[in-house]
C-alpha cells in the first residue's frame, strides 16, 4: 500500500486544470456495450476506478484502442481518447469466477447490467465494491429491470445474480430514489425495449446528461434530458458515436476548497461553469470569493472568509441533495474548509451513513468539529486563529481522501496519509500537479 507524506504550509499558485468526470466515464464507457460499432470517447481520466472498468469491458471482449491528448504535459491530466469496439463478447466469461471477482472490487461494474441486458438479453452481477461510505442499494437498479421484463435468480454458491429477458418492454415507472447509476443503469436498458418507456422521479445530474445525449447520437430517442421525466421510445439498435466527457465538477470543487485553504492565487481552467450547478455559489455562502472569467475559476488568496448566515441570522446549514442540488460528494471538502473559516455551519450528509465519520481526524489535527450523529456534523471555525497540526491518518473513501489532504497541506508540520489508493481512485496524478503549484506531497510504499 502507498501513502503521502505532506509538508505542510506551503501556499499553491498558478493554473491547474481539471480531470475528465470520472461518474460521466464509467457510465458512458458502459454504454459502448450497447452497440457493434466503433464508440470514440475523449477526456477520459486515468484513475484507477475507470481503467479497472476499461480492462473488465477488454476481458468481456471490447476491443479497447487508445492514445493520450497532446496537451497532457501542459495540463497533467491524460485527456485519454479510447475507442471501444463490442462487436465480439465473450459471454462465457460473465459467468467465470474472475469477472464475479473482478466486479466485487469495482461499483462501475453495476452498469454493465443495463446494456449487456438490453443487447444480450442476459447478465451476472456480483455486490460491487466501492467507498465504505454505509449501505449504497441496488434496490433501484434491480425494480427498474423487473419492471422492463427481466427476471432475476440468485446463485448461491457463486453469490451473483443472474438476469435473463427475452424481451425487454417499455412502461412507465416511479423510480423509489432519484439513484444516479440506477437511473442511467434503467435509460441503458429501456433503449433497446419494446415500446416506450417513462422514468419519473429520474436522476438528472450532468453525467446522466451527458450519457442521455451520448445515447441520442447513436440513435436512441430519448426526451426529458436535464428533468426527472424521461421518456423513452425504444429501437432496434444503436450506431457508433463520438463522444467528449465533460470537466470533474467534484475536482472542481477540491480544487476551489483547496485554493481558498492554501491558495495564493489559483486559477482553474476549462470548467464548463454552466455544469457545476449550485457549487460555486455554496462556497461563496461559505465567504470565498471565486471570479468567473471566461470559462474559468480565479480564486485569490484569501486571508479571511467569513461564513454567512441565513437572512434570519440563524446558523448556516449545508445539506446534500439530488441534482440540482448540493453534491454530497463535496461535504468532505467543505468541512475542512470551514475548518479555517470565520463562524460556524452545520452540514447536514443525508444520503450515506458513514461519510462524516472521517472528521474525528480532524478533530486529531486541532479542528473544531462536533459530531452530533453519523449524518450531522458541527464546524466552529478558527478564523486562521490556530493552525490545524500535522499527523498521521488513513483515508477511508475517495473524498475524505481528498479532504485530509487539503487539511495536510494547511497543516502545521509533517502528515501522512495511508491508503492513498482510494484517493487515486478518484484523481488522476494528483500529487505531481499540486507539487507543480508549490505543494511538498511524497508518495512512498
Amino acid at each position: 500500500m502507498a501513502a503521502f507524506i505532506i509538508e505542510g504550509g506551503h501556499p499553491l499558485s498558478g493554473t491547474i486544470y481539471p480531470q475528465g468526470a470520472k461518474n460521466e466515464a464509467l457510465e458512458v464507457i458502459c454504454a459502448t456495450l450497447l452497440t457493434s460499432e466503433k464508440v470514440t470517447i475523449h477526456n477520459i481520466p486515468q484513475i484507477r476506478d475507470v481503467m479497472n472498468l476499461i480492462q473488465l469491458l477488454k476481458d468481456v471482449g471490447v476491443k479497447v484502442t487508445s492514445h493520450t491528448a497532446s496537451n497532457a504535459a501542459e495540463t497533467g491530466v491524460s485527456g485519454l481518447t479510447c475507442t471501444f469496439q463490442a462487436d465480439d463478447l465473450n459471454l462465457d466469461y460473465l459467468q467465470s469466477i474472475e469477472f464475479v471477482k473482478k466486479c466485487a472490487q469495482l461499483r462501475g461494474s453495476v452498469m454493465m447490467i443495463g446494456p449487456l441486458l438490453a443487447r444480450m438479453g442476459k447478465a451476472t452481477i456480483a455486490k460491487p465494491g466501492g467507498d465504505k461510505i454505509g449501505r449504497r442499494r441496488l434496490d433501484t437498479h434491480f425494480l427498474g429491470f423487473e419492471r422492463l421484463g427481466a427476471k432475476f435468480h440468485h446463485v448461491a454458491e457463486r453469490s451473483v445474480y443472474e438476469i435473463h429477458a427475452e424481451q425487454l418492454n417499455g412502461c412507465y415507472m416511479l423510480l423509489d430514489e432519484a439513484s444516479v447509476t440506477g437511473t442511467a443503469n434503467i435509460v441503458m436498458a429501456a433503449v433497446m425495449a419494446k415500446g416506450t418507456t417513462t422514468i419519473y422521479n429520474a436522476a438528472c445530474e450532468p453525467y446522466l446528461q451527458q450519457l442521455c445525449k451520448m445515447l441520442n447520437a447513436m440513435g436512441a430517442r430519448i426526451s426529458g434530458i436535464a428533468s426527472n421525466l424521461l421518456t423513452i421510445e425504444g429501437v432496434d439498435h444503436l450506431n457508433g458515436t463520438d463522444h467528449t466527457i465533460l470537466p470533474d465538477m467534484i475536482e472542481v470543487g477540491s480544487f476551489i476548497g483547496m485554493a481558498a485553504m492554501v491558495g495564493n492565487g489559483i486559477r482553474i481552467k476549462n470548467v464548463s461553469i454552466k455544469d457545476l450547478g449550485i457549487i460555486p455559489d455554496t462556497f461563496r455562502r461559505m465567504g470565498i470569493t471565486i471570479n468567473e472569467e471566461g470559462d474559468d475559476l480565479y480564486i485569490p488568496q484569501m486571508h479571511h472568509y467569513e461564513i454567512q448566515s441565513f437572512i434570519d441570522g440563524t446558523i448556516m446549514t449545508l445539506a446534500d441533495a439530488p441534482w440540482p442540488g448540493l453534491t454530497p460528494d463535496l461535504l468532505s471538502v467543505m468541512i475542512t474548509v470551514a475548518t479555517q473559516a470565520c463562524g460556524s455551519v452545520l452540514v447536514h450528509q443525508k444520503m450515506f451513513e458513514s461519510r462524516l465519520f472521517f472528521v474525528d481526524k480532524l478533530i486529531d489535527m486541532g479542528a473544531q468539529i462536533i459530531l452530533c450523529d453519523p449524518h450531522r456534523a458541527v464546524v466552529v471555525g478558527h478564523d486562521r486563529k490556530l493552525q490545524l497540526r500535522g499527523g498521521r491518518m488513513s483515508s477511508p473513501d475517495i473524498r475524505a481522501g481528498i479532504a485530509l489532504l487539503i487539511a495536510a497541506m494547511s497543516a502545521k508540520g509533517t502528515s501522512r496519509i495511508d491508503n492513498i489508493e482510494q484517493i487515486d481512485r478518484g484523481y488522476e496524478n494528483i500529487e505531481a500537479r499540486l507539487n507543480a503549484l508549490g505543494a511538498n506531497i511524497t508518495r512512498v510504499q
